[in-house]
């Protein structure tokens, strides 16, 4: 199928989205408010619903011209080929990714040569549609692959218990704060984004920079809630997350840790609960690239409905 059909398919897609949504918010607005109110939040539904509508885009592009073999030519190009349309699935993608990243990375962990580092990057940003980066605003970790580890659910806001977060319960909850405090001032405060940076979180070692002495107050506020991307190579699953908590000890032998959730969506919730993973920032200044798992191309996806 001709690129500009199928882009035309695809518009046409997001506007029915667009409208689905709008519809919801006006014949449901009294039960929406409710949950809203109740803190039932539902981060992943815009998730789920891109995904579907990607695979809704694919079925079109076949039903759009099923006489001519355009199309069916079209899927059976190597999906290196067709990421570049959005045309993948998400098993695609983390195997892509998986055997993309493996010849790149270190033997050993630590941080990655400047032509790797670029040859990672760029693979990133064209599979996943996310501009990321291993330095920005002249800060950088001091391990790009290292090894995390599972940590505990974060207290959001004061009187927070275990019973209240929805995953993961047998993860516990730390018995004091993160690093950067509460996530929200009091329960009735926490928006869905506080939510989920609780959530999708990841812990850093910024007390064993380097220049933590000398720049410690600024070191504290550029990684508070700062926006990166966790991948475990060996599958391809990848998270965004922010920046949580600092740690973990150099005596545990991880230089990273996350969430419950987070080590669930890159399947190392099981077993040691460990493993090596690339862990890089999310150059996102509109914050416009949403935290969780990400399993298609952003930029190649479906806008976002208010």
């Amino acid at each position: 199928m001709p690129r500009k059909k199928f882009k035309t398919a695809h518009k046409k897609l997001s506007k029915l989205r667009t409208k689905a949504a709008s519809d919801l918010q006006k014949k449901h607005s009294k039960a929406l408010g409710y949950l809203k109110k109740k803190k039932v939040l539902l981060p992943d539904v815009r998730m789920r619903s891109k995904k579907l509508l990607a695979g809704a885009t694919l079925a079109s592009s076949l039903l759009l011209n099923p006489v001519k073999a355009a199309a069916p030519k079209l899927l059976e190009k190597p999906a290196e080929e067709r990421i570049k349309l959005g045309l993948v699935t998400s098993e695609e993608m983390k195997k892509l990714l998986a055997q993309k990243l493996g010849p790149l990375l270190p033997e050993v962990i630590g941080k990655l040569d400047p032509e790797r580092e670029k040859e990672i990057c760029q693979l990133l940003e064209e599979t996943l549609g996310i501009d990321v980066c291993a330095e920005l605003e002249s800060f950088r970790l001091n391990y790009d692959y290292a090894w995390t580890g599972y940590e505990q659910h974060l207290y959001r806001y004061p009187g927070d218990t275990l019973e209240q977060h929805d995953e993961e319960l047998i993860a516990g909850i730390a018995p004091g704060l993160a690093a950067w405090g509460y996530f929200a001032d009091s329960k009735i405060d926490m928006t869905e984004k506080d939510y989920l940076k609780e959530k999708y979180y990841a812990v850093v070692q910024t007390l064993y920079f380097d220049d933590w002495s000398e720049r410690s107050g600024e070191i504290y506020n550029f990684f508070k809630h700062r926006k990166m991307i966790m991948i475990n190579p060996e599958n391809g699953t990848v998270c965004v997350v922010v920046i949580g908590d600092a740690g973990p000890a150099q005596w545990t032998g991880k230089q990273f840790g996350a969430s419950p959730e987070v080590m669930k969506a890159l399947d190392l919730h099981l077993e040691w609960r460990k493993g090596k993973v690339l862990l890089l920032f999310v150059d996102d200044p509109e914050d416009k690239v949403p935290l969780g798992p990400i399993d298609f191309n952003i930029k190649e996806g479906m806008p976002e409905v208010a």
